[in-house]
């Protein structure tokens, strides 16, 4: 299940990131005094009243010149619209209602989504009652609150849960295998699933970001049914620029929530660069499988070595990803897609595989015989048993004399030792280490 979705709009400096950084329980958004300050993570996940959902925050979407301000926030709440299960709208008591605020207003009054209207910065009396003013807007009732001191905060969100959509009724997934084509923009991503559906199903320019949306599309593939998402580029974490880029690329982020593998696409001709990076960071950060996907393998100088020396080049710069298969394609010249899918299912495969809890304790075992952990202040950690918790993704969990313990380098050692005799090609693990008779 996908978490139901909950935006923040509004026009800027209205106080939309402190909002949000209240709302996810945790700093995420870059907070400053000045408009369009928003350069960081756009979403974060919360649970209130044992509810689970994700917030948005389009923070500094409004351009910055004052000439279509207006027309740029609404823009903005469209986008809302149309991704949000829940809207937030959020005024500011200090400056009352502006025509940015009417235009936004307008929009949300014209849509079936539930709206919430928030005005911020009422930490005074006087504040509080120049609410009042808001009503003009006709959307609800307007809800007094201090996002930076968190007053009126859990009113506002027991609000937000009695407008989501009921437990349970979220759109389910599909049980078909999900592949999340990802990747910074301009590297072939719609080119390559073009190629793969035979036909123009993504607008493809040269023009960086040209792909605003995720669109699903059903493929067959030796006999079995793959659902592909093609998504708008993700670039790094501040270097994301304002207006409609920054939203799709939260569409992305969820896109990536709901796959199962993402085909990593970074560009052959142009090398690897650190927002490449970074996106890995996001694959591995959600769990999901990965396979790197080189293209435009077709501008690169052929020599026998070729594909030796760049996946080499590979292992180097993504240490992080050295579980993950590595293909060499051309999307123009519909080269080695049979090796990208092949590779794809594999690792969707070796996510569902599970390890007997007898074998794993084996190893763990023998691994601690060959290489004890590293002592720390006279103590040693000791790993009494393991069991597989989970599958998609492989978690397991280990239970020690004490999780203190536990140096990072040892943990890397397990995984490589799991890895080595297992598997798991393609595929993060989770390692979780608790102390003994803590709960599993």
């Amino acid at each position: 299940m996908v978490k139901p979705l909950v935006a923040i709009v509004g026009r800027p400096n209205v106080g939309k990131s402190t909002l949000f950084n209240r709302i996810v329980g945790q700093r995420q958004a870059i907070v400053a005094d000045l408009p369009g300050t928003t350069r960081d993570r756009l979403y974060g996940d919360a649970t209130w009243e044992g509810r689970e959902f994700t917030v948005a925050d389009t923070g500094g979407l409004a351009g910055a010149s004052e000439d279509g301000l207006g027309l740029m926030v609404a823009a903005q709440a469209e986008l809302a619209i149309d991704e949000a299960d829940v809207i937030i709208f959020l005024g500011d008591a200090v400056d009352g209602v502006t025509p940015s605020d009417q235009e936004v207003a307008m929009v949300l009054r014209a849509t079936a989504k539930p709206v919430l209207l928030a005005v911020n910065k009422t930490e005074s009396e006087q504040r509080r009652l120049a609410t009042a003013e808001f009503y003009s807007l006709g959307l609800s009732d307007p809800l007094a609150i201090s996002s930076i001191h968190g007053t009126g905060v859990a009113e506002l969100l027991d609000e937000v849960v009695a407008r989501l959509p009921p437990a349970g009724e979220e759109e389910p997934e599909s049980q078909l295998p999900r592949l999340a084509v990802v990747g910074r923009p301009n590297v072939g991503k719609s080119s390559l699933i073009n190629s793969l559906l035979g036909q123009e199903r993504m607008i493809v320019d040269a023009v960086p970001g040209t792909t605003r949306d995720a669109i699903d599309s059903l493929i067959e593939y030796e006999g079995q049914q793959l659902l592909l998402v093609d998504t708008a580029g993700i670039r790094r974490r501040g270097h994301v620029e304002q207006g409609i880029e920054k939203y799709s690329v939260l569409r992305a982020l969820r896109a990536l929530a709901r796959a199962d593998v993402a085909l990593l696409v970074v560009d052959a001709d142009e090398g690897l660069t650190a927002q490449d990076a970074h996106v890995a960071s996001y694959v591995v950060e959600a769990g999901k499988g990965v396979v790197l996907v080189v293209n435009k393998w077709d501008l690169v100088p052929r020599s026998q070595t070729a594909m030796a020396d760049y996946t080499r080049v590979v292992r180097q710069r993504f240490k992080f990803l050295d579980f993950a298969p590595v293909v060499f394609v051309s999307a123009l010249k519909q080269q080695r897609l049979d090796q990208m899918l092949d590779a794809a299912l594999l690792v969707h495969a070796e996510r569902q595989k599970r390890v007997p809890t007898a074998a794993l304790n084996q190893l763990v075992t023998q691994a601690e015989t060959d290489h004890p952990a590293p002592s720390s202040r006279g103590r040693r950690l000791k790993l009494y048993y393991c069991t597989q918790a989970a599958i998609d993704p492989p978690t397991f969990v280990f239970f020690t004399n004490d999780p203190k313990l536990l140096h990072f380098s040892y943990e890397r050692y397990l995984e490589n030792r799991l890895r080595a005799e297992f598997g798991f090609v393609g595929t993060p693990l989770r390692l979780i280490f608790r102390g003994r008779g803590e709960d599993k």
